[in-house]
């Protein structure tokens, strides 16, 4: 771990708990276009894909219009989205102001569209200390491709073996594979052990990255 310079964070439910919000916009979304109701769980399995690629993972036997499912999605969540409904879990500022301090450079790579990241980035104090962002408009291909990790890497100029990412799902940690990173999945997020299973590393709380990657 002491080639780790970088770190590519995803947001959604690893920095920012966001999964009530998006959850409760998803609900809405699919009542208004008539689709089969889906439960929580269903709901939150899909945070980390593109709004577009949701539809045919909840409704595989449907024709549903992704680009009307998006657009329903994000009408919706402008009117959730209010101050102060997503927050930091515990021990994320702190853990990265510390990692700041100390050399790391904090980059974030998410589905998540740039303009909403540039917001809670802005929000929750976050502005200067993240250099990069990749957001779901910044990429062709979402997760698990390995794109917006190489942009990253790209724009830095490092190679995979210098960056870690961590996410909270599988799309987080084989996207990272895929890009040939070392990867660390955290388990309070949206994700479970065993669909991360393949993460170099798990952790519980965001707190425990300080001690693995100072090492």
């Amino acid at each position: 771990m002491n080639r780790i310079k970088t770190l590519i964070l995803d947001f959604d439910g690893t920095l920012g708990n966001t999964t009530e919000v998006i959850v409760r916009t998803m609900h809405a979304a699919i009542h208004e276009l008539g689709l089969p109701e889906r439960t929580d769980a269903e709901c939150a399995a899909t945070i980390g894909l593109k709004l577009i690629e949701i539809p045919p993972v909840l409704f595989p036997s449907l024709e549903v219009d992704p680009n009307l499912f998006a657009a329903t999605y994000r009408r919706f969540f402008h009117t959730f989205n209010s101050d102060g409904a997503v927050k930091l879990y515990p021990g994320v500022k702190e853990t990265l102001m510390d990692l700041h301090r100390h050399g790391f450079t904090l980059t974030i790579a998410s589905s998540r569209s740039h303009i909403t990241l540039d917001e809670y980035i802005r929000k929750l104090g976050l502005s200067e200390i993240i250099s990069h962002v990749v957001g779901g408009e910044d990429v062709k291909e979402g997760k698990p491709n390995p794109e917006a990790v190489n942009i990253i890497l790209n724009k830095l100029g490092i190679s995979a073996d210098e960056a870690l990412v961590v996410g909270d799902t599988s799309f987080d940690i084989d996207m990272g594979r895929n890009a040939g990173t070392m990867t660390c999945g955290v388990t309070y997020g949206n994700g479970t052990r065993e669909s991360m299973a393949q993460a170099d590393w798990l952790i519980d709380e965001f707190c425990e990255l300080t001690k693995l990657i100072r090492t």
